[in-house]
């Protein structure tokens, strides 16, 4: 008989064989963990300069690349006499059109750059309702053109991403927008010394309307996708209209308006504003317990407000229909931080508005009639809290929240009827 330790030698070298063959096996039938491509590259640290300048480097040359891949003003230009050039008739109005045929003729001839242009799915998203089946060569044009502005401004704006992350954080979106100030003829006006509290008002729109859980970082994709930088790239207009100009958060006339108001406030000249200098905002009519929670929620210094937290303050109560807007209102109404505003908070928050009304005279309004006017309005999912999000769904945030923070706002909803009766009335005697 086989010894015990001889049993074990045996055992152990039958193991060794049989797992041997199996992984072997294993690994020639199956060998598709070598096609996984690698989707993790670690960033270099602070610390591996030649790693972080290498980077850098071929950041630099891949966005060279593709800013030379995309259609210069040349061969827009020809691209343009091509598509004039292979139009088909009849016009319709004065609208040159092509038909599918033509618009692949173009295609063919415009060279590789304009390859991606021409598909059979471009051309049906520009199709519409023409009954010979072609679409206008100016609608074409102009998606191209927009094409290679949002890619020439895509590549623009990654070179002030220093992270290579695909996103901007607000220094880096802050030396964008100073080194666009030349290129911008609306804004030669501007005083060189004003250029910092410029692109502080500027900055601030980005970040407040895109960066609604303040994590400091935008992503690039969502400027793109917003109106904001159409709108800053609209003062390289030379011939831009007044109203224009007024209507545009960006523009000179704009920001100096709110840099203006922002000193105006300022009467002690410390360069920030007290919750009494941030009382006359406005109308100054806001109630003195919304200020409260203003300066209990928002960051300030030694209990006075910057300019930064000021421009936060000017957008959220200039913009009370945007969803961003609303966040922060709503985030200073719930005072139990519950999520939810329920009848304590609204009772809380009304009783300042009946104050102001007694202060002025007026006959103060139940607050029974005004909870339930905002919940008609709001009709939340739970009859008895209002969440942001049933704000938002309702369409009628803007006016609830200027019914508990502003005593002209409560008053412009409560007379609403002879407003616009008394807006009628002038219209009529216009017309006459």
């Amino acid at each position: 008989k086989k010894s015990e330790q001889e049993l074990k030698d045996e055992e152990m070298e039958l193991f060794t064989k049989y797992y041997m063959e199996w992984k072997g096996g294993r690994k020639s039938d199956n060998t598709s963990y070598t096609n996984i491509p690698r989707f993790y590259y670690r960033l270099p640290a602070e610390d591996e300069v030649l790693l972080q300048k290498l980077r850098e480097e071929s950041r630099a040359v891949f966005l060279q690349r593709k800013s030379r891949e995309l259609l210069d003003n040349e061969e827009l230009q020809n691209l343009w006499f091509l598509l004039d050039k292979h139009q088909t008739s009849p016009m319709t109005g004065e609208e040159a059109m092509i038909n599918y045929e033509n618009f692949l003729k173009v295609g063919e001839k415009a060279g590789p750059k304009c390859k991606q242009f021409f598909t059979a799915k471009i051309f049906a998203k520009l199709l519409n309702n023409d009954p010979y089946g072609r679409i206008s060569i100016m609608q074409f044009f102009n998606y191209v053109m927009r094409k290679v502005w949002l890619h020439q401004t895509r590549i623009g704006l990654s070179l002030y991403d220093v992270a290579g992350q695909g996103y901007l954080r607000e220094s880096d979106l802050e030396n964008y927008i100073l080194e666009l100030i030349p290129t911008l003829p609306q804004l030669d006006g501007l005083e060189k010394s004003f250029y910092s509290f410029y692109v502080c008002t500027a900055v601030r729109k980005f970040f407040f309307f895109l960066d609604p859980l303040r994590t400091g970082k935008i992503k690039i994709q969502d400027i793109l996708a917003c109106s904001f930088l159409d709108d800053l790239l609209e003062l390289r207009d030379e011939e831009l209209s007044k109203e224009s100009q007024e209507t545009n958060w960006f523009s000179a006339p704009s920001a100096l308006g709110v840099y203006g108001q922002y000193l105006n406030l300022d009467k002690d000249h410390n360069g920030m504003l007290s919750k009494e200098e941030l009382s006359r905002y406005g109308t100054g009519t806001l109630t003195n317990i919304f200020l409260d929670r203003v300066f209990q929620e928002c960051l300030t210094y030694d209990g006075e407000m910057d300019y930064k937290t000021y421009l936060d303050f000017v957008l959220a109560l200039e913009n009370r229909k945007e969803p961003a807007a609303l966040q922060y209102i709503f985030k200073l109404l719930d005072i139990e931080n519950k999520g939810y505003l329920n009848v304590f908070s609204l009772n809380y928050f009304f009783r300042a508005i009946q104050e102001q009304m007694k202060i002025r005279g007026q006959e103060p309004v139940s607050f029974q009639d005004v909870k339930d006017e905002i919940f008609d309005m709001v009709k939340p999912k739970d009859p008895y809290k209002i969440s942001l999000q049933d704000l938002i769904n309702s369409s009628q945030g803007d006016t609830v929240t200027s019914i508990l923070i502003d005593l002209n706002g409560f008053w412009t909803y409560e007379n609403r009827e002879a407003l616009v009766a008394s807006d009628n009335d002038s219209a009529a005697d216009d017309d006459t």
